[in-house]
């Protein structure tokens, strides 16, 4: 008798949780869509509304190049109506992507290559974002002018996945847009002239941001913020940062800030946050205040009067 009851309060426990019933234990009926880390989760939120649910991969304040997955994780993206990712940035999710999103994935460097390649044949210069040691810079979201380009891309493919809300979706795009071309006016209007037009900063992530308002990024270390400056690169950076009469050395809010204060105590300069937007620590800050706290910081330290 013990053994038939304890059988059968195991299997309620089962079917409450969902486990061994193949169901992810949620019962929304809303599309499911997996973003790979804020920037993209801030963008499917304001786009999708409460209208889908969202499930993002990195958590709050984690650092998200090398983020790993576990199994759960990996089932999410399985199960997802859809999959906003960028190819390239994240290792372990563009592996998860591959073998379990199929057609589902939404990478939203596609959509910034397609765009750099026909602005670059049309002015016939190097594209936005190439790094002169010919590296690729994945942070296209600090560009309010390609991030607006996302945004009309996803909005359809949110309507692709949700056509029941398709005119929703697309509307929320379309303000999202608009928002990004304000963003993108205060920006040009607020650096347009300026004492100094060098950045220097400790993670080399700034070179949409820079490209697109004629700024000169000079990266301490390379595209991962892991990476570590050679005694050379320190004193090429401190030379330049000298030269250019740099006031401020900047250092992002995910990673240390040694060695931009070792370069600041270098060429008499102050250090300052510079934010590649990656994550986010506040949970008050959302993507509009953290670029314009950056945009503060940079006219600051670049001598703009506009």
């Amino acid at each position: 008798m013990r053994t038939r009851l304890a059988i059968a309060a195991l299997s309620v426990l089962l079917v409450a949780t969902g486990c061994g019933s193949g169901a992810s234990g949620s019962s929304d009926d809303r599309p499911q869509v997996v973003t790979a880390f804020y920037p993209l989760q801030f963008l499917t939120q304001r786009i999708g509304g409460d209208q889908v649910a969202i499930t993002d991969l990195t958590k709050p304040g984690a650092e998200p190049h090398d983020v790993e997955l576990n199994p759960r994780q990996v089932g999410t993206i399985s199960d997802a109506d859809l999959v906003v990712y960028l190819k390239g940035f994240q290792p372990a999710v563009d592996q998860a992507v591959g073998q379990e999103a199929g057609d589902k994935g939404f990478d939203v460097g596609s959509t910034v290559e397609l765009l750099a390649a026909a602005e670059s044949h049309e002015h016939g210069g190097e594209e936005e974002g190439e790094h002169a040691e010919g590296g690729k810079d994945p942070h296209v979201w600090l560009d309010p002018v390609r991030f607006a380009t996302i945004t009309d891309q996803l909005g359809d493919r949110l309507a692709q996945a949700d056509p029941a809300h398709a005119t929703d979706h697309r509307a929320r795009a379309a303000a999202l847009h608009a928002e990004l071309d304000k963003l993108n006016e205060e920006y040009a209007a607020r650096l347009k002239t300026c004492e100094r037009r060098e950045i220097v900063t400790s993670h080399t992530a700034f070179a949409y941001l820079a490209a697109r308002y004629d700024l000169h990024e000079v990266g301490i270390t390379g595209i991962s913020p892991e990476a570590e400056a050679s005694p050379q690169r320190l004193a090429d950076v401190a030379k330049e940062a000298k030269e250019t009469r740099a006031t401020t050395i900047f250092f992002e809010t995910l990673v240390s800030p040694k060695v931009a204060e070792t370069i600041a105590k270098e060429v008499g300069a102050r250090t300052a946050v510079l934010d590649p937007i990656e994550g986010k620590t506040d949970p008050n800050a959302d993507y509009f205040t953290m670029m314009r706290a950056n945009l503060t910081a940079l006219t600051e330290a670049l001598g703009c009067t506009s």
